[in-house]
């Protein structure tokens, strides 16, 4: 059994090797400039303050644009580490997140924020850490593994963690692992500020994780919108304080889970879709 799923975690790997995102980020050349393609992406200009901002894809990838820049400019990498410290601080004591995090010693939370600046344009601080990153063995139910270098191999380190449960262990995340990873996200996002400081910014940072955690689990997107929304209401952060868990999110179907959103959000296409819906159009 063990063998299988180490099996199938390698079959995911390779598959998530191929994801246009992450194959974008092993090719980066390391420059504090916005890139050609991103340049080229913008299709569109917001004419004002409220008109939204263009999520821009090029061959299925998110790039950077002018606009973006602006964005997280305002914001500025120590208030995006303030706000991905605070949610590590909720994840290392979330039973379903902490056992994917072998290491609390780790620097996530600047990892993390470095890894925002970077896709929004502020300048390519995550490649140059990642460049120059030390790799380290570490051992798991009989296997060794190298500590993350990149996104992909990060995803790898924590789907066999030795903190995970032997039943679970290297399998990928599945939908409610990521959902509560995005209302945990999101609700340190608020507390820190992100959300009634700068609303531009967290409207497209919610898009931005609906984009991106589809490389988590592929059924997720469709469920970034509601996870933004749950920390607002605090009846749901104390039920979760009360209980240590989201009970609403596990033991559910995909079926059941989608059924309980809005129906304009249970539609999700990917970014190579010829019609785009949320998050990429206008």
């Amino acid at each position: 059994m063990m063998a299988r799923k180490f099996q199938s975690a390698k079959d995911a790997l390779a598959a998530m090797r191929l994801n246009p995102d992450i194959i974008a980020e092993n090719s980066t050349v390391v420059s504090a400039h916005v890139s050609a393609d991103a340049e080229k992406s913008e299709v569109l200009s917001p004419s004002s303050s409220e008109a939204p901002i263009p999520f821009s894809v090029n061959r299925g990838s998110h790039v950077a644009n002018s606009f973006t820049v602006s964005l997280v400019t305002e914001v500025g990498l120590p208030k995006l580490i303030h706000f991905t410290s605070r949610f590590y601080d909720k994840a290392f004591v979330d039973n379903k997140l902490d056992p994917f995090i072998r290491d609390h010693n780790d620097p996530h939370a600047h990892r993390f924020a470095s890894w925002i600046f970077e896709k929004m344009g502020g300048g390519n601080v995550w490649s140059e850490e990642r460049s120059t990153r030390s790799v380290c063995p570490f051992s798991a139910h009989g296997h060794r593994f190298q500590t993350p270098h990149d996104r992909s191999s990060a995803h790898y380190a924590a789907w066999h963690s030795p903190k995970r449960d032997p039943e679970e262990w290297g399998e990928h995340f599945k939908l409610d692992e990521c959902r509560v990873w995005m209302r945990l996200h999101f609700w340190a996002a608020r507390e820190a500020g992100i959300f009634d400081d700068h609303p531009r910014f967290a409207e497209y940072y919610v898009r931005l994780i609906g984009h991106f955690v589809s490389v988590y689990e592929n059924t997720a997107p469709p469920f970034a919108r509601d996870s933004a929304r749950w920390s607002a209401n605090p009846v749901n952060v104390e039920d979760y304080k009360t209980h240590g868990s989201m009970r609403d999110v596990s033991d559910i179907s995909l079926r059941e889970a989608l059924a309980r959103l809005p129906a304009e959000e249970r539609i999700y296409t990917g970014s190579n879709a010829s019609v785009k819906h949320w998050p990429y159009e206008l």
